[in-house]
């Protein structure tokens, strides 16, 4: 199993960016995948999950309207464009599979994001 998460960066308050994450290693297309973010000195929290199938989609309440979780099973990757970013945001982003905890152990290196005037 293999995460890479890519799309980090410094970005103003207000800001935007879209983050991917290529996985391998398991069968992506039938697996749910989730996002996860970890703040200095925080403990690793969920941000929000998708379906395979349905597309249901869950969202933490402090990024629901704001941030949106996609994917594209030819590509084995996932996305999330996060938009109207706050300081709050500023954390190390992770994904793994799964909808609402994850399925593995394991954890890709992540991807920096800090927001900041």
């Amino acid at each position: 199993v293999q995460f890479v998460e890519t799309g980090g960066g410094l970005v103003h308050p207000g800001g935007s960016l879209r983050l991917s994450c290529a996985a391998s290693g398991f069968t992506f297309s039938s697996s749910a995948m989730s996002w996860y973010r970890q703040a200095p000195g925080k403990e690793r929290e969920l941000v929000a999950g998708l379906r395979s199938v349905s597309r249901a989609t869950n969202y933490a309440d402090s990024v629901k309207g704001r941030f949106t979780i996609s994917r594209d099973n030819a590509k084995n990757t996932v996305y999330l464009q996060m938009s109207s970013l706050k300081p709050e945001d500023t954390a190390v982003y992770y994904c793994n599979a799964g909808y609402s905890s994850n399925l593995f152990d394991y954890w890709g290196p992540g991807t920096q994001v800090t927001v900041s005037s």
